[in-house]
């Protein structure tokens, strides 16, 4: 069994008090405008600042490398659920839904 080439990534968790979808930037700030994230196609740099994000419990909780992909506008979800990330909440009709 061969391992599967590593794909561009980017640093994603959810804040600690609000629960909202953020991003690592490469300012070490979280975002959550995933466009601002910081994307990695270094499998090793990407794995150092996982483990950065890691180290941020006060500030974020279940981090971990996503697959992403570079657009003009910045890093894009690759994935449905990334996707689906991006557009915040869908319990309720308010926050990042309003004016979709």
């Amino acid at each position: 069994m061969s391992r599967r080439p590593f794909t561009s990534k980017v640093v994603t968790a959810n804040d600690l008090i609000d629960g909202d979808a953020v991003w690592l930037a490469a300012t070490d700030d979280w975002t959550r405008d995933m466009s601002q994230a910081e994307l990695f196609d270094d499998e090793a740099v990407a794995q150092d600042r996982l483990l950065f994000a890691m180290s941020q419990a006060e500030v974020v909780v279940g981090a971990y490398l996503a697959d992403a992909k570079a657009t003009n506008k910045g890093p894009a979800p690759v994935h449905f659920r990334e996707t689906f990330r991006t557009r915040g909440p869908s319990n309720y009709p308010h926050g990042k839904q309003v004016g979709a």
